[in-house]
């Protein structure tokens, strides 16, 4: 078929509703499958995959290979390691400004009161971020999201939560779908009213709650924002009580829900938000045994978050062991934000929860793939299987552990997202 033609069929496919059907080898390689069959990493040593247009159809050792598409198009990776694309799974990183002379005061021995006096810390970003315009936080957000493309990832949670009124909080979700459009990369989208309460709002927590978060996210949802719920229960920030009727109201419309709990002090949040079936309770620092119990019960996932540990110079670590012991799935995400994590490398996140935490380099790798993909409530992304989508990572590197092990070195060879290169 001359070219031509091809465009031609390529436009009646499009006017009918399909697409001309693409089938890619993949050759020569390395799977890091992220499968729980019982082999480390789900590992398979000389490997092809096959991909039609932007799905996984089959993967296996080469031996194995189905014959039928030896006509397709082969590419050889030249005996490099694939896995599956990363996801980071918990971002701020929509926001207008930085906190770059607040962490050079709190460096001088300034305390959070005299940074907050001086105009630092939360307020400073929503101020910026409320002064902002839509394409401005888009333009300043473009820059952290391609250095986690740069990585090998393919998709990335973005919360709200630095409007703190209803027309920013939608104003930064907008921006957010925003960006899907700009870069190839999946976004989901977290409604995070429940963050902070505003400075206006001050001693009037319930009144904010009822009037501004809750009434937003009905907004938020009725104009198709919002992918989950998410809330920060911390002293800081909200009771569980107040928590809870933000949950309500998401429970009510069908979303699924995600809690910050547990970073500061044992409120009980991850329990309580374990009763509504959260996806993920992220930080956890101060978890308990009986809030791990719940989540392990409810399945919800465990979000580490090293950036924020190591910028707050953090000393209590969140409890991998008895996690681990209860079976609760560990995953690991950037918490890119411009205060207490203004971190754009999901990489150097998996060598944080290797060195400061002791996970292994298999479980960190677990935590950017499969299991940040189960606290997300996606299930077509995340491991190397037949039905997945085509979003792979290629790496220069010859195990899976040197992901984990390198600091400030990228090795990624290509990323595939959709089945594309």
């Amino acid at each position: 078929m001359d070219i031509k033609a091809y465009k031609l069929y390529c436009n009646l496919q499009v006017n009918y509703g399909t697409e001309p059907v693409s089938y890619k080898v993949l050759k020569n390689c390395h799977l890091a499958t992220m499968l729980a069959n019982g082999t480390p990493y789900g590992l398979i040593k000389d490997a092809v995959i096959v991909l039609k247009n932007d799905r996984i159809i089959w993967s296996g050792q080469a031996t194995d290979a189905p014959q039928k598409y030896q006509d397709a198009e082969h590419i050889d990776f030249e005996g490099r390691l694939v896995t599956p694309a990363l996801i980071d799974c918990h971002t701020h990183v929509v926001f207008a400004g930085n906190r770059a002379r607040e962490f050079e005061m709190r460096l001088n021995g300034a305390s959070y009161e005299q940074v907050a006096r001086a105009g630092g810390g939360i307020v400073s970003t929503v101020e910026a971020t409320r002064a902002a315009t839509q394409e401005a936080l888009v333009s300043a957000a473009l820059p952290r999201v391609d250095a986690l493309i740069a990585e090998g990832v393919s998709t990335i949670e973005i919360k709200s939560g630095y409007g703190l009124n209803q027309e920013d909080e939608l104003k930064m979700l907008r921006a957010a779908r925003q960006i899907a459009q700009l870069r190839g990369v999946h976004i989901t989208t977290t409604y995070l009213g429940a963050h902070a309460v505003p400075p206006e709002y001050t001693g009037r927590e319930d009144t904010y709650i009822d009037t501004v978060c809750i009434p937003t996210l009905h907004l938020a949802h009725t104009q198709g924002l919002v992918d989950a719920v998410d809330a920060f229960c911390e002293g800081i920030a909200f009771q569980p009580a107040q928590v809870a009727r933000v949950f309500d109201a998401a429970r009510a419309l069908g979303l699924p829900v995600k809690i910050h709990a547990e970073q500061l002090s044992n409120l009980g949040g991850a329990k309580m938000a374990a009763q509504y079936g959260a996806l993920s309770a992220d930080h956890i620092e101060y978890l308990d045994v009986e809030g791990v119990a719940a989540m392990a019960r409810a399945g919800t996932v465990a979000v580490i978050l090293p950036g924020a540990f190591y910028t707050l110079r953090e000393t209590q670590a969140p409890p991998i062991s008895t996690l681990r012991d209860c079976a609760v799935p560990i995953a690991l995400a950037s918490d890119c934000n411009p205060g207490s994590s203004p971190m754009t490398s999901l990489l150097l996140t998996m060598n944080m929860a290797c060195t400061l935490f002791r996970m292994t380099p298999e479980e960190a790798l677990c935590g950017v793939t499969r299991n940040a993909a189960k606290a997300l409530g996606l299930k077509d992304c995340g491991q190397i299987v037949a039905g997945a989508r085509a979003d792979l990572a290629v790496w220069n590197v010859q195990h899976p552990a040197e992901l984990s092990y390198r600091i400030g070195f990228n090795p990624l060879h290509a990323r595939i997202f959709g089945g594309e290169f």
